[in-house]
């Protein structure tokens, strides 16, 4: 099946979706040829351990390794790859489907962080809270003074309060140019 792109970022903040979508695409694409990793992976199978740190807790040039991780993934073709900033990294490949997620609810936001890391309403407001002020600040003073979430990075802006996972999906594969009616092997 011929797509219109070889790649796919997915980016966004804390608690915007980017996993759920990951795994969404995987029955759709992984029968193609289609791999999956995230940024986390990406730093542990760098590490080579389990790590999953504040952006300013990484040395700047874990950073930039990352990064050419990353890249070098996106020029194999074929990677799903979710990270706050795999599209912002992928902006000048042209081959690369660059989603951004966002939640315009932070009430959601938060509930979705309780949920997943099991714990209080008040410890997530407060995760979300340093999390996003602390890795924008670490990024900012590493790559200069970007709006990493800006839409003119991105082909694709999905607002995951007001569309549901089945729905984000389906708006995916439908950029990417996804039929289930195409034979696969044209």
């Amino acid at each position: 099946m011929k797509l219109k792109f070889e790649n796919i970022t997915i980016s966004g903040g804390i608690a915007s979706g980017k996993n759920t979508l990951l795994n969404n695409l995987k029955p759709f694409l992984e029968p193609l040829g289609w791999q999956f990793t995230s940024g986390g992976q990406i730093l542990r199978d760098y590490l080579k351990e389990y790590v999953h740190p504040l952006a300013s807790s990484a040395p700047e040039e874990i950073h930039h390794q990352i990064d050419e991780r990353t890249i070098k993934l996106l020029k194999q073709g074929y990677w799903v790859i979710e990270s706050w900033l795999a599209g912002f990294m992928a902006r000048h490949l042209k081959n690369t489907l660059r989603i951004l997620l966002i939640c315009s609810n932070p009430a959601l936001k938060i509930d979705r962080v309780a949920n997943r890391d099991k714990i209080s309403v008040e410890k997530a407001k407060i995760l979300v809270k340093e999390r996003e002020e602390e890795n924008f600040k670490t990024w900012k003073k590493i790559y200069g003074d970007y709006n990493f979430f800006n839409p003119k990075y991105y082909h694709l802006l999905i607002d995951t309060y007001s569309s549901g996972p089945l729905e984000t999906v389906g708006k995916v594969l439908d950029v990417l140019g996804y039929s289930h009616n195409k034979n696969p092997n044209k």
